[in-house]
């Protein structure tokens, strides 16, 4: 048996380089330092957005299973607690939840995070990535507290067809920078690039998990499935800070790398949230045949183009639906220190100050 070369190991192009010359904010990029700057030095930091991100993350820790779910596994074994309607909302939308979260994880760790070598955003990638496993995590502990079918609800993305199309969606712009022949320095690798972080953190976290967290959080308005409208407030907090660092990243990109910010790439993308958006109408639609809590299938669609406008304003492309927010309540409950004891439950107030945007 040959011997293990640590010279191999030593010499090797990825290993670090010996050099006096120090790391320069000037010469950090988001994509494509090419080792003028090295992506294991934190400090200096250049963009401090993304390690206040960080910042923000930490202090919004929580996990699953300090969450009582004593009161909702009473009320779903309860026969006359839900209608047959409301029993199918909930399980649909636990269905899409507990697989688009690890697709989302996914997309970090296999793509995002190898193609973005800034280190102060690898920072929040990190710590974004280890908060999607607690959503995964969540959605677990969900499904075995209220004793549901495991099979039926963790296999629905492949079952159910509106849900499958949204995942599909999301996936394919995985797979599209997983090609090692993906180069970012050209502009149609940026332009595939960017494209994978609008379908995430625009569509998948900014578009597809709203009509869920709407649907979802009615029952929590009403003093119903209490712990899992607290874990899905706390998701949806997470997924505030998250989208909101996406789109910082996808607009420093494009300050950074102006040339891929092309006309007919930004129709492209605009032809791209305007799908999303029929998809999740479509995902509304199956989950909501008849109108439940005050909701129903146009509310629904008022509110995800009203949402989907948003995004494209920060994206800085032009809105396209004009729509109001049927759901203004949705805007406190994202700014959870003005929702103490939202669910009557326990305190949920996290220890950053401060609304988010989104």
């Amino acid at each position: 048996m040959s011997e293990f070369n640590t010279k191999e190991c030593s010499t090797s192009s990825s290993t670090i380089r010996m050099t006096k010359d120090r790391v320069s904010v000037d010469n950090k990029r988001i994509i494509n330092n090419g080792r003028t700057t090295d992506a294991n030095q934190l400090v200096p930091i250049k963009y401090q957005w993304a390690w206040h991100y960080y910042l923000d993350g930490c202090a919004n820790h929580w996990m699953p299973s300090e969450v009582s779910m004593q009161r909702d596994i009473e009320q779903w074994r309860n026969p006359k607690a839900f209608t047959d309607n409301e029993r199918h909302i909930i399980k649909r939308n636990l269905g899409f939840f507990s697989t688009a979260e690890t697709l989302v994880g996914n997309n970090i760790v296999l793509s995002i995070y190898k193609l973005v070598d800034n280190p102060e955003c690898r920072q929040y990638l990190l710590r974004q990535a280890f908060e999607e496993a607690i959503h995964t995590h969540a959605f677990q502990y969900i499904v075995e507290s209220l004793s549901l079918d495991e099979g039926e609800i963790f296999n629905m993305y492949r079952e159910t067809k509106q849900i499958y199309e949204k995942d599909e969606f999301s996936m394919s712009c995985t797979q599209g920078i997983l090609d090692e022949s993906v180069d970012l320095k050209t502009k149609e690798g940026k332009q595939k690039f960017l494209n994978n972080l609008v379908s995430f953190y625009v569509v998948t976290e900014g578009i597809f998990f709203y009509s869920g967290f709407v649907t979802m959080l009615s029952f929590g308005r009403q003093n119903r499935m209490p712990g899992t409208c607290e874990q899905i407030q706390y998701i949806l907090r997470d997924e505030s800070i998250h989208m909101n660092f996406g789109i910082e990243l996808i607009n420093t990109i494009i300050d950074e790398n102006p040339e891929s910010w092309t006309q007919e790439f930004k129709e492209y993308l605009l032809q791209r949230i305007k799908r999303a958006v029929e998809l999740e109408v479509s995902y509304a639609q199956e989950c909501l045949p008849q109108g439940i809590l005050g909701l129903n299938v146009q509310l629904l669609r008022e509110y995800v183009q009203y949402i989907a406008d948003r995004r494209l304003e920060k994206l800085r492309l032009p809105k396209q639906y004009g729509s109001n927010n049927p759901f203004p309540w949705m805007s406190e409950v994202i700014d959870l220190r003005k929702e103490k004891n939202f669910f009557e439950s326990r305190v949920t107030e996290y220890q950053t100050g401060g609304a988010l945007e989104w």
